[in-house]
């Protein structure tokens, strides 16, 4: 098997990832003409990370979303299922172990996290949730080590807005994304995957759903791009005083 299915086989996913951790970013940024960074950008201004607060960055991949938090003043922990992206963020940060830049690096799957529950003030997963064999259980385990009251915020591609782009961005999500990646020297497998997983994800209302059903409240969404990504949010319930 040269690369992981839609049935999203953990082992699968995650050397998948490890293949193409080296270049993983580059790759992001060119083949997302640089939106990657503006969706960076609105996802920090969504989790509102200051001072004192803990935020878990989900399926972080090499931590460079996990600076957007630590640039705020919060703290914050990168967490990843694949070790060769983990490696590869501790590395460029001058770190060893599981430290690069003051950003503690733990691997985790998303079904079974490996924090203690309510410890964190933010949970966060950017372009990840997709990647994850069950959505709902991955967002229950979110909601667990969230402290009451505290915050879920999921970017995820999604469905374009607009039915003539939309016709241009699957043209270019399964016939040029995976050759863009192999110009770029990396793991064009992978980005057929990509390609596959987002055509096959649900729209914005469906995953508010989802993200509802698994216990968050207040759940909304903003497009970006058109559509091509949107940002989720939501609220753990606060305890009640009953």
């Amino acid at each position: 098997m040269t690369r992981a299915q839609l049935d999203k086989k953990p082992d699968e996913v995650a050397a998948m990832f490890d293949r193409t951790a080296r270049r993983y970013d580059l790759v992001n940024d060119v083949i997302s003409l640089g939106q990657v960074r503006l969706w960076r950008k609105a996802v920090a201004r969504a989790v509102d990370a200051g001072p004192g607060e803990l935020v878990l960055d989900l399926g972080a991949g090499t931590g460079t979303s996990t600076e957007s938090f630590t640039e705020l003043g919060a703290r914050a922990i990168a967490s990843d299922f694949s070790l060769g992206m983990l490696q590869v963020g501790v590395r460029r940060r001058g770190g060893n172990g599981l430290t690069g830049g003051g950003i503690p690096f733990i691997a985790g799957d998303a079904l079974r996290l490996p924090f203690a529950d309510g410890v964190f003030d933010a949970v966060t997963i950017s372009v990840a949730l997709r990647n994850v064999h069950d959505t709902g259980q991955a967002l229950r385990e979110m909601l667990r080590v969230t402290r009451p009251g505290g915050r879920l915020v999921v970017l995820e591609f999604s469905h374009v807005t607009a039915p003539s782009l939309d016709r241009v961005y699957r043209e270019y999500l399964m016939r040029l994304l995976p050759k863009v990646a192999r110009v770029f020297g990396s793991n064009d497998d992978s980005y057929e995957y990509l390609a596959e997983s987002i055509r096959d994800w649900p729209d914005q209302r469906t995953l508010a759903r989802t993200i509802q059903d698994a216990g968050w409240q207040r759940v909304a969404w903003r497009n970006l791009t058109c559509g091509i990504v949107a940002v989720h949010r939501g609220f753990k319930p606060p305890v009640s005083k009953e």
